[in-house]
C-alpha cells in the first residue's frame, strides 16, 4: 500500500528496515517552448522532489536502484536515455547514480512501442465506431501487458532492504507486488503544474470555440444594436 511522505515519522523507521522500498515520482515534462511561468514551476518542482528524496534516503533508505518509464537500457545506455527524455529527472538519475544507485531498465521495447503505436491511432481518430472499439481494446491490452512487465522487473531487480527509485507518469495504472512499500512523493510544485496545465486547457479551448464562431454579418450586428 502506497505510503504518504508526510506521515512516515509516525511508524518506526525500523518498519522499513528489511522491507523492498519503492519511492514513487510523477514525471513532470519540459517543453522548450513552453512560457517562463511553466519553467520556473518545473525547476522547483524537481527541487523539491530532491529534497523529498533527501529526506526520505536518510530516514529508511538511500536509493539503490533507479527506475524511469520509457527506457529499455540499463546502465549507463539507460541514464543517456533519460537525459534526452527529461532534464529533471534527469539530473536526479546522475546524481543517485553517481552516488552508488544502478540504473534498470524497467520497459521492454518492442512492448513499449506497441503501445506508443496504439495511441498515436486513437489520437488520429476514427469515422468508424467499430474501428475505433477495436484500437481501443488492443491499446488496453498493450498498456495491462506493459504495466505487468514493470512490475515484474522491479519485483526481480529489487532486493530486501533495498530502495527503489521510479519515474513514472502520473496514472499510471501498474499494480505494484504486495513485498514492495511504495512512497508516493507529491511535492507542493506539482499541484501548482497540475492547476497551470488545467487553466492553459481552459484557455486554450475558450479560444478554439471562439474561432470556431462564424462571423456575423453586418446586417446580423447591426439588428443586435
Amino acid at each position: 500500500m502506497p505510503e504518504d511522505l508526510g506521515k512516515i515519522e509516525k511508524p518506526p523507521a525500523e518498519r522499513f528496515k528489511h522491507a523492498k522500498k519503492l519511492y514513487l515520482v510523477p514525471l513532470v515534462y519540459y517543453f522548450e517552448e513552453a512560457p517562463e511561468e511553466y519553467k520556473e514551476k518545473y525547476r522547483r518542482y524537481w527541487e523539491q522532489v530532491k529534497e523529498q528524496l533527501d529526506s526520505l534516503g536518510s530516514k529508511i533508505g538511500r536509493v539503490i536502484r533507479v527506475y524511469h518509464e520509457s527506457v529499455f537500457q540499463s546502465g549507463e545506455e539507460g541514464i543517456k536515455a533519460v537525459q534526452r527524455i527529461n532534464p529533471g529527472s534527469y539530473q536526479i538519475t546522475r546524481a543517485q547514480c553517481n552516488d552508488g544507485a544502478c540504473f534498470e531498465a524497467v520497459e521492454e521495447k518492442e512492448l513499449w512501442e506497441e503501445v506508443m503505436d496504439w495511441q498515436r491511432c486513437l489520437m488520429l481518430g476514427f469515422l468508424s465506431t467499430k474501428v475505433a472499439s477495436k484500437v481501443t481494446e488492443f491499446y488496453q491490452q498493450a498498456v495491462k501487458r506493459r504495466n505487468e512487465v514493470i512490475a515484474r522487473r522491479i519485483s526481480e531487480t529489487l532486493k530486501e532492504e533495498e530502495a527503489g527509485l521510479l519515474f513514472i507518469g502520473q496514472g499510471h495504472g501498474v499494480q505494484f507486488p504486495q513485498d514492495v512499500e511504495v512512497f508516493n512523493i507529491f511535492p507542493p510544485a506539482f499541484d501548482e503544474i497540475q492547476r497551470w496545465l488545467r487553466d492553459q486547457a481552459t484557455v486554450n479551448l475558450a479560444r478554439s470555440t471562439q474561432a470556431d464562431k462564424p462571423e456575423q454579418s453586418e446586417g446580423e450586428k447591426k439588428g443586435q444594436s
